[in-house]
């Protein structure tokens, strides 16, 4: 399966793509003789609406007029959770499974980070039930050097049997490494013994990454275990982060008792063709590299490129690698779940927030509500410290109910609950509105309210103004000037304190020189005005007061994004709103002052 246009760019791009400029390589690879691709779901779903400014069904539709009628279009799904990093109810896992459909997806990749195997069974059946293929995944990786538990060919196995003793109907089996952590010897026996408990006719998929290098390697060994497919990508969405490269493996294969049933000098033709469509696309450097620490995180290459985006956004790129060293000690104490979306992101967030604030000073909520139980089992109990300060901080206890019954229980979640928002707000009804304000929210509604914001990272001058990298100016679009230096032009886009320049970002201050004239804030002149000031970067995501407003000391004024999490920026003081300084969607510094109280 050629993932390019979906794994390949999350894991190089953070999976912010215009549709418009991809097709021509769809189109190209079609023409090579590629028949099956994978076209979306996983964060190409959430991302065209909090990114691009795109609707995803929209996506989808062209995608198929594009490779044509007879295409294995597939899609990646996280189990309960769907497309979204929150976990759903059934009426919109369900209705998940019969939009796809009806959008000309053939196959539903589904699996669960947890690897817990009744998060897989309803799913499952609904992607059946739809008329797609479902192919359902075992998730793996490899624990941090000094790890024992769980992540065995034991474990994985013994996966697959509660799969076949859950009856879950499936078309054939994926063992999923989104990291490209597990070693090629335990890939080999992996697959090697599930193949003893499957139908002799069970088709069998390898997925990996070259993010630790051993990609190629693994495959090989997936294929002599007996694996009927593996996953391969097109440059400049190759190896690195992504899959390793057609034209790699084969050559990787020549002289060996397999080979690629493709016409190489075709290839060659579409990746060129796929190369020119991105070539105004900023490349981050990590997407293109090894990164020998990752057997220590373990980071996916689909997460990688989308936190160091969300980074570079917020101008701490320079916390990156400490956030990496981070991550081992988060995995290690919640539970062994699969490095792979939503997990990643909860181990990297909280990885974040013990950067930010200090070591288990601040549990972050998806991580939290992970140890807790809210997602699932974990394959190993979570360390009881870290259980304990996620219930103290979150204000929930463990919970060992399933997660289905917990979501449908719940009534801010499903359709109807979606459906009051979109009613709300004055905007249609159906299917796929529901299903987006139930898996987007916030953001969801404002892409359909036409508010959305556009975060693509282009190099070309003149597609800046359609990509802006952070919020917009006054003018609603960023100031871009060509600047001669040297008989060198070079672009430049401000946008607030955000200074795009050759297509890297730089937060920068820019203030009178010393003797020149300043204004005085009441805060400089008034003893009794506090300042509410960001404790991080981030982007204002609600403004929960207005001037004029009483609020206490402690109560939230507004509540900041960053790095996918929500948080709360509390009044210091008891007083009067006296001024609100930012708006939704501005970017803003750490220490930047976001409103003034009158005691």
């Amino acid at each position: 399966m050629c993932t390019a246009f979906r794994d390949g760019f999350q894991s190089v791009y953070g999976a912010r793509v215009f549709t418009k400029d991809f097709l021509p390589a769809v189109e190209a690879a079609r023409d090579a003789g590629m028949t099956w691709f994978e076209a979306g779901g996983g964060a190409r779903f959430q991302s065209l609406y909090f990114y691009c400014n795109e609707n995803a069904f929209d996506m989808m539709d062209a995608f198929r007029e594009t490779a044509g009628p007879e295409a294995n279009l597939q899609t990646l799904a996280r189990g309960v959770n769907v497309v979204g990093l929150d976990s759903q109810s059934s009426d919109i896992i369900k209705l998940h499974a019969d939009l796809f459909k009806k959008h000309g997806m053939t196959t539903i990749r589904n699996f669960d980070a947890l690897n817990d195997v009744d998060n897989l069974i309803y799913s499952g059946q609904c992607i059946v039930d739809a008329g797609l293929k479902h192919q359902v995944c075992v998730t793996l990786m490899e624990l941090p050097p000094g790890c024992q538990g769980a992540h065995d060919p034991e474990f994985y196995v013994g996966t697959l049997q509660k799969i076949l003793d859950a009856d879950i109907p499936f078309d054939a089996v994926c063992f999923k490494d989104a990291s490209g952590t597990a070693t090629p010897s335990k890939v080999y026996e992996t697959i090697k013994e599930a193949r003893k408990i499957l139908p002799s006719d069970a088709f069998v998929h390898f997925h990996t990454h070259e993010t630790a290098g051993v990609s190629v390697l693994a495959n090989k060994a997936a294929l002599d275990a007996g694996a009927n497919a593996i996953d391969l990508s097109m440059a400049p969405c190759s190896g690195g982060t992504c899959q390793p490269d057609i034209l790699v493996m084969w050559h990787a294969l020549r002289g060996s008792d397999y080979e690629l049933d493709v016409d190489v000098e075709k290839v060659r033709e579409a990746e060129a063709v796929f190369k020119d469509c991105m070539s105004d696309y900023f490349l981050p450097p990590e997407a293109t590299a090894v990164e020998p620490l990752i057997p220590w995180s373990p980071m996916p290459g689909g997460a990688l490129t989308a936190n160091t985006q969300m980074l570079r956004d917020n101008g701490i790129m320079d916390k990156y690698p400490e956030m990496i060293l981070a991550m081992s000690d988060v995995v290690r104490k919640g539970g062994f779940g699969t490095s792979v979306t939503p997990v990643s992101q909860f181990y990297f967030q909280q990885a974040f927030n013990n950067v930010m604030f200090g070591p288990w000073k601040k549990i972050a909520e998806p991580y939290g509500k992970m140890v807790l139980g809210y997602f699932g089992k974990t394959p190993v109990a979570p360390d009881p410290e870290v259980v304990k300060l996620a219930e103290e901080q979150l204000g929930l206890p463990p919970t060992t109910e399933k997660v289905l019954v917990l979501n449908d229980a719940d009534p801010s979640k499903g359709i109807p609950a979606a459906t009051k928002v979109l009613e709300d707000e004055g905007l249609p009804v159906s299917d796929e509105n529901i299903f987006i304000a139930a898996t987007c929210k916030e953001k969801g509604i404002r892409f359909l309210q036409g508010k959305a914001e556009v975060g693509v990272r282009k190099i070309d001058p003149n597609a800046a103004s359609e990509a802006p990298v952070a919020s917009p100016t006054e003018s609603g679009k960023p100031a871009e000037y060509v600047v001669s230096v040297d008989g060198k032009n070079v672009f430049m886009a401000f946008e607030g304190n955000m200074v795009t320049v050759e297509g890297r970002v730089y937060r920068v201050g820019i203030k009178p020189q010393a003797g020149g004239s300043s204004t005085s804030s009441a805060a400089d002149s008034s003893g009794d005005v506090a300042e509410v000031t960001s404790q991080m970067p981030g982007a204002v995501f609600k403004v929960l007061s207005k001037p004029g407003d009483r609020v206490k000391s402690g109560e939230p004024v507004l509540i900041l994004e960053a790095m996918k999490m929500e948080m709360e920026v509390a009044s210091p003081a008891d007083g009067v709103i006296e001024s609100i300084n930012v708006a939704v969607g501005d970017q803003v510094a750490t220490g930047q002052v976001l409103a003034t109280i009158r005691g």
